[in-house]
């Protein structure tokens, strides 16, 4: 009975146009974004998806590259669930090919602070594609050992 009451309640609160950036289901971390948001310690970033459409989501002040793709990841996973049930996206698949950019900087470390490539309040991200070069090629896994690999070369 009281679990009941608690989500009617919950509903109730969520649908005030006061509190429309709250997420439907929303974590704790959420919560404390837009408190922290709301306090000035956080940032509200605006992200550019290749289709021209934007995605807002928030991150503290302090957050790296890593923690805004993670909110993205999120982000975009709670609108495709809720829109027309859950699509799988490869998100490896993605950070492999494209990278995010602010002021024609692009976002490739992901240990690196949004604030030293001028990330700031209300600022815009996009989406770019992203290709390696050869120097900074690196494999994420170790190779495996084939066992028939002699058999490929001809001798």
């Amino acid at each position: 009975m009281k679990k009941a009451r608690l989500n009617s309640l919950l509903t109730n609160l969520l649908d005030d146009p006061i509190l429309s950036d709250v997420p439907k289901n929303p974590t704790l971390a959420d919560v404390d974004t837009l408190i922290s948001l709301e306090l000035g310690s956080a940032m509200r970033i605006s992200v550019l998806k290749l289709d021209g459409s934007t995605l807002d989501v928030a991150v503290m002040n302090s957050a790296t590259v890593k923690d805004l793709k993670l909110v993205i990841k999120r982000k975009v996973n709670d609108m495709e669930q809720s829109g027309m049930g859950h699509r799988h996206i490869s998100w490896k698949h993605v950070w492999a090919n494209y990278c995010l950019s602010c002021h024609n900087n692009k976002l490739l470390d992901d240990n690196d602070a949004l604030q030293n490539f001028g990330v700031r309040n209300n600022s815009q991200v996009q989406f770019v594609p992203f290709v390696m070069t050869k120097q900074s090629r690196r494999h994420s896994k170790r190779r495996k050992h084939r066992f028939f690999h002699g058999l490929n070369k001809r001798s």
